[in-house]
């Protein structure tokens, strides 16, 4: 069936590979998440895609340790921040967007379908009517196939659910920020039992990613490094998961990604930073206000997930 979105976002990727995007990207260890930082290199505008406020959890604590290197590397390169990006409402780490956008600018913005995980989250975490689930956290919501640019650089924004109901990739001329959808070919794709995830709908999701063009590279959210390979990697290709990913290479059938999807999924333990991430990320990163004390708090709801 024709995608016309699709076709718009390839058109884009062609264009793109006159004047590639320079990529530089930030990989949290604690966290296995990957922050790109991507700058037009005719016009230095520049966008941060997924970003992490450090967290330790049995303490409480924040610390701006790895947001502070992306500063230092967007100052040190005199880049304008246009766009902080999220791909979606991570359960794995908290995003430091709030930080950033205090120190560098730029507009925040994520996938439209937040609404639906903010009407979810909302209910799981009992919040009152002070927690507002329109999505006005973030400058901007975008829908499936909304055009933007990046200085000079066109970009387009894809809704990829199944993970989350909100997951967003983003092209970005020659380039594709698919965030959780798809890991690196040996390590396969992302689970789809956090609450409004679905597997078939993921399965969809990835088949029209992978229709585009077979060059078109690809940055991803995270890396757990599959066994035997030795070093952490964030970048792939179309054509490379579309022959080699261990989940879903070409031949997979729907019904089989589901089933073994699906088994995967039901061994899976939560993420240990699910409930604080959560939170915090379906606000635009930023805490709960603070209570009469002058503190706030994060809750555990117990048995919920």
């Amino acid at each position: 069936m024709a995608d016309a979105i699709i076709d718009q976002a390839a058109a884009i990727i062609e264009r793109g590979k006159s004047a590639p995007v320079v990529v530089k990207t930030f990989f949290d260890e604690d966290t296995f998440t990957a922050t790109h930082v991507v700058s037009d290199p005719a016009t230095s505008k520049a966008a941060i895609i997924d970003s992490v406020l450090d967290f330790d959890a049995p303490s409480g604590r924040t610390s701006t340790k790895s947001a502070d290197l992306v500063v230092e590397y967007v100052k040190n390169a005199n880049l304008d921040i246009e766009w902080i990006l999220e791909t979606h409402a991570h359960a794995d780490h908290i995003s430091a967007a709030p930080y950033l956008q205090e120190r560098l600018g730029g507009t925040l913005a994520i996938g439209a379908e937040i609404t639906h995980v903010q009407g979810v989250f909302g209910k799981v975490f009992n919040l009152d009517d002070r927690f507002k689930r329109d999505g006005s956290q973030f400058e901007r919501l975008f829908g499936d196939g909304a055009t933007f640019k990046l200085g000079s650089v066109d970009a387009l924004a894809l809704h990829v659910p199944g993970h989350t109901p909100a997951d967003m990739a983003f092209v970005i001329g020659d380039a594709a920020f698919i965030g959780d959808t798809l890991f690196m070919p040996d390590y396969g794709t992302a689970r789809a039992d956090f609450p409004g995830g679905d597997a078939r709908t993921l399965f969809r999701s990835i088949k029209r990613l992978l229709t585009l063009p077979g060059e078109t590279r690809l940055f991803l959210c995270h890396d757990y490094k599959a066994p035997g390979r030795d070093v952490f990697a964030w970048e792939t290709t179309v054509a490379a998961q579309r022959s080699g990913n261990v989940h879903v290479h070409d031949g997979v059938s729907e019904d089989e990604f589901v089933a073994m999807r699906e088994a995967r999924d039901a061994t899976l333990g939560m993420p240990k930073l699910i409930l604080p991430s959560i939170q915090v990320n379906i606000r635009g990163g930023h805490f709960p206000e603070p209570e009469a004390n002058g503190s706030r708090y994060l809750k555990l709801p117990v048995d919920a997930l």
